[in-house]
């Protein structure tokens, strides 16, 4: 009873912290699902695909490549590239915060970009440091609004504005911006977060989204290392 009691507030916690990033979740959702029913989707194919796949981007993808006929196959495989920077989020999440099987299982499925920088930028460190109620929170806080609002795309998208001519593109790369920035606090992670920078921008001219920010990952862990080992080498 008593980690029951513990368990709601701090997932309440977590809950709560992703709502300032609502305003930009619902209209990629409402987007995405005016190019699913653009491309033949029904509705109940648009509702599902986000309530399983919860992935905004392999969303989308998805959904040109079914308009385009591409294979199983095709789809299957652009979607695995463009989520594959999640490894590079349960590794780092791995390191911080133990879990059982069970609940690995249950945060892959709904981790997102946005939950994994928001836990580890704002998890409860009152508590001893970040928790699974807390990232559970943050999953399903955009979970929540993310298949709202793809229910409300899906029905109601005729009607509905275009989400590029709002300019919504730009509140999640300030958000992010805003979770780096108390991360840099030496030169040693600046030099990092700057390398990264300019490698995941001549990457991105070459190769897709999720496998540039999985390189770019694994190449700013190693300058990272090489740093430290460096400095501690003396």
């Amino acid at each position: 009873m008593s980690e029951s009691l513990s368990f709601w507030p701090t997932f309440w916690r977590g809950f709560r912290v992703m709502v300032p990033l609502w305003p930009g979740m619902v209209p990629f959702a409402v987007a995405y699902a005016v190019t699913a029913r653009g491309a033949g989707l029904s509705v109940w194919d648009t509702q599902a695909m986000s309530l399983t796949v919860f992935a905004g981007a392999s969303q989308f993808a998805a959904a040109g490549l079914f308009a385009s006929g591409a294979s199983a196959v095709g789809i299957v495989l652009t979607t695995f590239l463009l989520n594959a920077r999640h490894v590079l989020y349960g590794l780092s999440l791995a390191q911080i915060l133990p879990l059982s099987p069970r609940q690995r299982l249950v945060a892959a499925q709904f981790l997102t970009d946005e939950a994994y920088g928001m836990s580890t930028v704002h998890g409860p460190r009152d508590l001893g440091g970040l928790s699974f109620a807390f990232l559970l929170g943050t999953e399903l806080s955009l979970y929540s609004v993310w298949n709202a609002s793809t229910l409300l795309g899906a029905l109601a998208g005729q009607v509905l504005p275009d989400p590029a001519a709002l300019g919504v593109g730009v509140i999640f790369p300030l958000a992010f911006l805003m979770l780096l920035v108390p991360l840099v606090a030496s030169r040693m992670a600046l030099v990092v977060a700057l390398g990264s920078g300019l490698v995941a921008w001549g990457l991105s001219r070459l190769l897709p989204g999720g496998l540039v920010i999985l390189l770019t990952g694994v190449g700013g862990a190693l300058l990272g290392a090489w740093l430290t080992t460096r400095r501690s080498a003396p």
